[in-house]
């Protein structure tokens, strides 16, 4: 896709929605808990996406997904650094994190794979207030199996900006994928999934996908 060209580093939420965190038996964090994805994880919300059987069992968490349009600087606001919104979904190995995490080791193995990222089409960001209100989905064979609000994350996008910003920077180009709520769950060969973006503010519902997993 001609919109990846531009992307260039993928920053990740962990554990920024406390029914995840808890569904998952993991403690709530009391700051943002930050990992990174390579660009080659990156994949379209469409077409075909196969998944190596090495890799074990294999979670979907939906995420909105926020577009940087520019350099951070200290105390720059949200809404003059962020230019787009999307959703999409980092794909997690479950059997390669337990083992990573029992051993105290990174999580670039689970997290990093080649289409690991599936990344929708990015809308205009039209600030705070606007993103708040946005609703999010994941369908699977046609079932609901993830749904989501922005105003439950723990870190609100604000905090998150100041934190990666200060910590790693942050220019026009890169992405961060903001969490994932609760409901997680497996994708299995011939899984079908579709993501839905709702804006009730205008009566809008985006659609991205299908995808069939191989």
């Amino acid at each position: 896709m001609q919109e990846f060209e531009s992307i260039r580093n993928i920053y990740c939420v962990g554990r920024n929605y406390a029914r995840h965190a808890r569904e998952l038996g993991n403690d709530v964090p009391k700051r943002p808990m930050i990992f990174s994805k390579p660009t080659h994880a990156l994949h379209p919300a469409t077409g075909e996406l196969k998944l190596s059987q090495n890799l074990g069992e294999v979670h979907h968490e939906v995420e909105l997904v926020v577009r940087i349009g520019q350099a951070y600087e200290e105390g720059i606001s949200a809404e003059n650094i962020i230019d787009g919104v999307a959703i999409g979904i980092d794909l997690t190995s479950r059997s390669i994190q337990s083992d990573l995490k029992a051993k105290g080791h990174p999580w670039l193995l689970a997290k990093g794979f080649r289409g690991s990222a599936i990344l929708g089409r990015f809308r205009p960001f039209k600030g705070l207030d606007h993103f708040h209100q946005l609703q999010f989905e994941l369908h699977k064979n046609g079932v609901v199996v993830q749904q989501g609000n922005p105003v439950h994350m723990i870190f609100p996008l604000e905090k998150l900006i100041q934190y990666i910003g200060g910590h790693f920077g942050l220019d026009k180009g890169d992405i961060i994928f903001t969490g994932t709520p609760e409901g997680v769950g497996p994708v299995s060969s011939r899984d079908v999934i579709e993501m839905r973006m709702i804006d009730p503010t205008e009566g809008l519902t985006y659609k991205d996908g299908p995808i069939k997993i191989l």
